[in-house]
């Protein structure tokens, strides 16, 4: 007489089928998650208590470095990147291929003045993440190209966000140029980054 083997490869499956599952959750999350990019120069922004954190989505940064240089870094989508550039080559009189439109929406940050654009577009990757500006996004009283950065960035889209990131020892005219620039735009509502009280 023959013995019958109870059935055991039910439960296989079922573990099987959760480690499928488990695994497709752990690639989705690593795909998925945005890793802080780091700053193009070292900025110490000034101390604060407050805790609010900023939003991950629709959100320009502008940088001020201890020296004054500013760079801009536009909203992390690249279709609205390319509108963006786009809209300054127009306001500027310049016109960007494939290529240079490609690379922008790749790009990390934009520290240069308009005209040294094409040229810094046309970096390789590993001299990009080297690249120094040696005078950032111009602003004074009549070159405001970080302000026409952050106003076509709004006539891509106007729920767009602003955060701005001064380092502790910028010296304040710079500042303050910023702010009025941002005024005569009429954008009078960003963050200012700081960094926790007592670190």
């Amino acid at each position: 007489m023959a013995k019958i083997k109870p059935k055991r490869h039910g439960v296989v499956t079922d573990m099987t089928a959760m480690c499928d599952v488990a695994f497709l959750l752990l690639t989705f999350f690593i795909l998925t998650t945005q890793f802080k990019k780091p700053d193009v120069e070292q900025i110490k922004p000034p101390s604060s208590i407050s805790e609010k954190l900023l939003p991950d989505a629709s959100l320009m940064t502008i940088n001020v470095t201890p020296e004054g240089k500013f760079y801009f870094t536009p909203v992390d989508n690249g279709a609205e990147r390319v509108q963006l550039l786009e809209k300054m080559g127009a306001k500027y009189g310049m016109t960007f291929n494939d290529k240079e439109k490609v690379a922008f929406a790749k790009v990390q940050t934009i520290g240069v003045p308009m005209n040294q654009l094409k040229g810094y577009l046309g970096l390789s990757e590993d001299q990009l993440k080297t690249f120094k500006a040696k005078e950032g996004v111009p602003l004074d009283s009549v070159n405001k190209q970080v302000i026409d950065w952050v106003q076509q960035s709004l006539a891509v889209n106007p729920s767009y966000k602003l955060a701005i990131k001064g380092d502790v020892s910028t010296k304040y005219p710079k500042v303050k140029d910023l702010f009025e620039g941002l005024r005569d735009i009429d954008f009078l509502k960003f963050w200012l980054i700081t960094s926790q009280e007592g670190k």
